[in-house]
């Protein structure tokens, strides 16, 4: 079936409109009506206003086949019809109903077609073609709402509109009224001027909207991604200590192992040395009962040649001697098995997180280059650590020499991934990051200082805590003070992050860039300021 013609299936017969909480009046002389929930079916409010004028009136009837009801009929609600009408609206969008009904239908509500502004009515199709043959009023969409189309001071009907006070007005305000004189327009014709005005404003409005949702489209993309990343990440961080449990657990078992088996050796020799030890004894009580028996004889001539017949000598010899000391169990051994084998583990580890495709982020060494350093920072003779100080060193200046308060790696990174931390707990400011070849060293202005220019990225703290890349800065936050910085560079992927080292660990900033020169460790030195790069 057409949507048309279900529509008029789905009609009211009363309002003429699609049913609203339809119900059944069930017709004396037929209970087998056609349609759904059989009966005749009517909006539950328009039977019901039906009904009380019947009742008004003193009888009943069915408003479609006219059955007479001695009393007032019961009402069934159809729940198969209402769930049909609201499925056919959900298919139909923008058909709402205006429930505004014709003023001249008093007998039960008829759906309004036109209102008529002069007559402040609303009319159904039958009696708007009345209305239509008698008069020439302003007709409108159905509406109730009749003082907002006329004018407050003339009670007339606002046919124009005046664009020098951008208002609509009556005939009578542009003939006689405050807009004597003025330009005005047609309503429909300033409409459409206006429309034209905002079609390019929603136009604009909807590439914004457009734009919008497809950010709000990426950013859910983004969420989705970043989920599926995070059980990513700890599913291969649960398969890494699963290979580090295994590691130390074949370790512990192979130390285990030898403490067994030294144990069992000692053991063993122990009881072997007892055994020997009892089979002395019992050979020693021998000779002492044999000893003893000799000494107990009275007659003096049989002891003599009993005596003289037997061996006196001890044969029992020195049980110490012979016997020696017991083994004991090696915990030195035991010591170097531990030790070899956490230094492999050590080693193991390394394959173990490459395995499991997590960055190694082994310390990268590096030292200082006193030939960069300005002169009034003093350098470390393991040229890890630098210093501010008032006093000049007097180092000869050099193509490379600073004239600002900065000091450069002596090694630089032009690929791979790189890692160093830098211990800040004996500055009050600091200044630390990474710096191209190409930065400026023979000005002093703060456009030469790292993180103040194009070549430089660093993270400072002076009165601020921020992250710095070409003047533009970032403030940062920090659940506590920062004692050592880590910094990691994935030069190829243009990645550089800065971490804070000391519990709890937390990512401070990562700025990404296309790095296009060699990169070197980079540090701003200001007064009362000690920092050193940590081993």
């Amino acid at each position: 079936m057409a949507s048309a013609d279900l529509r008029d299936e789905l009609n009211c017969s009363i309002c003429l409109s699609l049913y609203t909480d339809p119900v059944s009046l069930r017709c004396g002389h037929n209970f087998t009506t056609p349609g759904p929930g059989g009966g005749h079916n009517f909006c539950r409010s328009c039977i019901v206003s039906v009904l009380d004028a019947q009742e008004a009136a003193g009888g009943y009837s069915c408003p479609d086949c006219r059955a007479e009801y001695p009393e007032r009929p019961a009402l069934e609600k159809n729940r198969k019809l209402r769930n049909i009408v609201e499925r056919f609206s959900s298919t139909q969008p923008g058909m709402e109903e205006t429930r505004i009904f014709c003023t001249y239908c008093t007998k039960y509500p008829v759906p309004a077609v036109r209102t008529c502004l002069h007559c402040e009515t609303s009319m159904c199709e039958e009696h708007l073609t009345a209305h239509n043959k008698s008069v020439n009023h302003n007709l409108t969409e159905p509406t109730v709402s009749f003082m907002d189309r006329k004018c407050s001071t003339h009670n007339e009907i606002l046919k124009y509109y005046c664009p020098i006070d951008a208002t609509c007005i009556c005939v009578s305000c542009w003939v006689a009224g405050d807009h004597k004189g003025h330009e005005v327009e047609p309503l429909d014709v300033a409409s459409e001027k206006a429309k034209e005005k905002l079609r390019p404003v929603m136009e604009k409005l909807n590439s914004k909207r457009e734009e919008t949702e497809k950010r709000v489209q990426n950013l859910k993309d983004y969420s989705t991604q970043q989920g599926y990343k995070s059980a990513g990440l700890g599913d291969r961080v649960a398969l890494l200590f699963t290979d580090l449990r295994k590691k130390l657990d074949d370790l512990e078992k192979r130390i285990q192992g030898e403490i067994s088996r030294q144990k069992d050796q000692v053991l063993h020799s122990v009881s072997d040395l007892v055994e020997q030890v009892e089979l002395h004894v019992n050979k020693l009580t021998k000779d002492i009962n044999r000893l003893e028996g000799l000494c107990n004889i009275t007659d003096p001539l049989t002891f003599l040649q009993d005596v003289n017949a037997g061996d006196m000598s001890s044969e029992s010899g020195d049980i110490i001697g012979d016997v020696g000391h017991p083994p004991c169990v090696d915990e030195g051994l035991v010591s170097l098995i531990l030790h070899r084998g956490l230094g492999n583990f050590a080693d193991d580890l390394i394959d173990m997180k490459i395995k499991r495709q997590f960055s190694v982020m082994d310390k990268s060494d590096i030292l200082l280059d006193i030939d960069t350093a300005h002169n009034n920072i003093i350098i470390s003779e393991d040229l890890r650590s630098a210093s501010y100080s008032a006093v000049s060193q007097n180092r000869p200046d050099g193509p490379k020499r600073f004239r600002s308060q900065q000091v450069l790696s002596s090694r630089s990174f032009s690929s791979g991934r790189h890692y160093w931390e830098v211990d800040v707990s004996e500055a009050e400011k600091w200044n630390i990051g990474v710096a191209g070849e190409s930065l400026e060293r023979k000005v002093s202005e703060k456009e030469s200082y790292i993180g103040f220019n194009e070549k430089s990225w660093t993270v400072i703290t002076v009165t601020n805590f921020f992250a710095s890349h070409n003047n533009i800065h970032k403030k940062l936050v920090s659940d506590s003070p920062v004692q050592v910085v880590g910094i990691y560079l994935d030069y190829e992927a243009g990645r550089l992050s800065f971490y804070q080292v000391c519990d709890p660990i937390r990512h401070l900033h990562t700025f990404t860039a296309s790095f296009s020169e060699p990169l070197y460790a980079s540090f701003c030195l200001y007064n009362n300021c000690t920092i050193r790069i940590i081993k």
